[in-house]
């Protein structure tokens, strides 16, 4: 229902219009004023001693922020840069806060997103709905640079550069605020940050196109690798926010797939629920975000599908500012 208001020029729109549309009124109203108390200094905004990098979004749901901000951790990396991430934990409970991520975290306490990133990354995470508490915890690894998972909207923690993820299919749908629309802020807020990246589809203007690589797929408890046209009788399922996207990816691949199956981001899974989905196929495939939460009760045909974002060159840009601000940090505080 939500995805015809959103994102279909559906006629159903029509008989939600007269009740959402006051609400959405209303949500631009305390959106716009809680950012201008943070902006003003009428509420409180912590600065950190180090950078701090925003990857967010102004639309509700995943955009594909993760995969961009393991992008910026390795690249960041590439140039002797010690970064971490901060994240919120969306969808887990830790035990207490600030949550330190390990590799042999569960996702329930920490979330898939963080773990993720860990694994693929090496990267200390930190995670708690105050971003920063986390930011200050990340400080006793002697960072250089703190990236944040989502955040855009989280004006409690001041920023240096702030990166906004794009759908490129579905953009930003008819274009008003939550709960009518699909967006966080409006529109006009994308000419306010530093860079704009589109996932997917077709990018305009000053946007960066990014692609996601997929590569083979791996085998949850062995390991083991394999082109995705080489899994006979594939169902697979995916537990983020727009999983078509991992579909159809699947299908560029040349996947055999008897059976897709969407579930709501973040989901959590059980082994009988993976199970049910096998009296369709022989073989499960998956995405990785959902592979972490998966592998602590996998079987030897379950899969998952890793990818990477690609950039062009002229994403280098991104880097560089974020070493001019590093830089700008250092020379402030000899």
């Amino acid at each position: 229902m939500v995805e015809k208001i959103w994102f279909e020029k559906h006629w159903i729109k029509w008989l939600f219009w007269p009740v959402l549309w006051p609400l959405s009124l209303l949500f631009g109203v305390i959106s716009q004023k809680r950012r201008s108390a943070y902006q003003t200094g009428k509420k409180p905004s912590y600065r950190p001693p180090v950078p701090i990098v925003v990857v967010g979004n102004i639309t509700a749901g995943g955009n594909g922020k993760t995969p961009v901000v393991i992008w910026l951790v390795e690249q960041l990396h590439k140039q002797g840069v010690r970064v971490g991430v901060v994240s919120r934990g969306y969808g887990a409970k830790a035990p207490s806060y600030p949550y330190t991520v390990n590799r042999d975290s569960d996702a329930s306490e920490c979330g898939d997103e963080p773990l993720l990133i860990h694994r693929r990354t090496g990267a200390p995470v930190v995670v708690d709905p105050n971003r920063s508490q986390a930011v200050q915890a990340l400080q006793a690894e002697a960072v250089e640079v703190v990236i944040t998972d989502d955040g855009l909207q989280h004006y409690a923690l001041q920023r240096d550069v702030e990166i906004v993820v794009i759908d490129g299919k579905r953009r930003f749908g008819n274009e008003q605020l939550l709960p009518l629309g699909p967006l966080r802020e409006g529109v006009a807020r994308l000419a306010q940050v530093d860079f704009l990246i589109t996932n997917g589809g077709e990018a305009s203007g000053d946007e960066l196109s990014m692609r996601l690589k997929p590569d083979l797929a791996v085998n949850l408890k062995t390991g083991e690798q394999k082109s995705v046209s080489e899994l006979s009788n594939v169902v697979a399922f995916a537990g983020i926010g727009h999983p078509p996207r991992f579909f159809d990816t699947l299908q560029l691949l040349g996947a055999r797939v008897n059976k897709t199956q969407g579930f709501a981001d973040h989901q959590a899974f059980s082994k009988a629920q993976v199970d049910a989905l096998l009296k369709y196929g022989d073989n499960v495939i998956m995405t990785e975000k959902d592979a972490v939460k998966c592998r602590s009760f996998c079987d030897d045909n379950w899969w998952y599908l890793p990818v990477s974002a690609t950039l062009p060159e002229k994403a280098q840009q991104i880097i560089k500012k974020i070493i001019e601000v590093k830089e700008h940090y250092g020379s402030s505080s000899s």
